[in-house]
């Protein structure tokens, strides 16, 4: 069964950091088509960090150099360590990946185009003025 189980959230101040943890399982994890998505009250979900199927990283323009997107193979860990983060960043941060199966195991997807099927429940980031 695939978890992606979020944890890290909290209340900071404006400039602040925060470090959020993804802990997946139930899968043979890899970076590839994994992300990062956040969703304000009111507002549309959106991308915050993703990675592609080819490895890369992608990050919006509103977090560029400011958020950073990392992972542990070892652990089966995702991450994304926010810095100097601002009040516009107050969302509910969820982890994501695209897994399929094949030959009766399931695995992250390494080509194509990602499409993120499994969702965790999500971890609030509050930050005040």
């Amino acid at each position: 069964q695939v978890q992606l189980v979020e944890s890290g959230g909290g209340s900071v101040q404006a400039g602040g950091s925060l470090r959020l943890s993804c802990a997946a399982s139930g899968y043979m994890f890899s970076r590839h088509c994994t992300g990062w998505f956040r969703q304000a009250p009111g507002k549309e979900r959106e991308a915050v960090a993703t990675v592609d199927s080819d490895g890369r990283t992608n990050y919006a323009d509103a977090v560029k150099d400011r958020f950073t997107f990392s992972q542990d193979n070892a652990e089966k860990m995702l991450y994304l360590q926010m810095d100097n983060l601002e009040p516009e960043d107050t969302a509910m941060y969820y982890c994501a990946a695209d897994i399929r199966e094949s030959f009766n195991k399931l695995w992250a997807r390494n080509a194509g185009e990602c499409a993120h099927n499994y969702w965790g429940q999500g971890t609030q980031v509050t930050v005040s003025s």
